[in-house]
């Protein structure tokens, strides 16, 4: 991706901001899911067609994970093992959900859409970060 493409997205030209920024809405995004997956479990099961249990331990985890991830966000410069780690764990992530979705899971139409919807934001994820650390890497 190109600093240009990544300055517009970030709305800077400072490739920390851009790395932080990134990372902010990750812990956004995946701590409001997480909360949802906590909050609603029964009923987001139901619709996705997917185990309430299940769920609600992925509630867990997501709103943990967010957490650190918000963490490393407010770091004036944040750790690049830290970020490569969050980097990492979201192609995981994205990989997982759409082996899940193959292999073992039995969804709803509702639960076809949203799991490679939300592997792909998350993928998503990992390539702005990614970007935006290679670029502050960049002299």
């Amino acid at each position: 991706m190109s600093q240009a493409l990544l300055a517009g997205l970030s709305r800077t030209t400072q490739p920390q901001s851009m790395v932080r920024r990134f990372l902010a809405l990750d812990a956004v995004v995946t701590g409001a899911n997480g909360l949802a997956y906590l909050a609603a479990s029964g009923p987001l099961g139901e619709l996705l067609g997917v185990d309430s249990g299940l769920l609600l331990e992925l509630g867990v985890f997501l709103t943990l994970f967010a957490a650190g991830v918000a963490w490393l966000a407010s770091r004036p410069q944040p750790a690049v093992l830290g970020v490569k780690l969050v980097v990492d764990a979201n192609i995981l992530w994205a990989v997982l959900s759409i082996v899940a979705l193959v292999a073992w899971l039995e969804p709803t139409t509702a639960g076809l859409v949203w799991t490679p919807m939300q592997a792909a934001t998350v993928a998503g994820f990992a390539g702005l970060q990614w970007s935006a650390l290679r670029a502050a890497a960049t002299p």
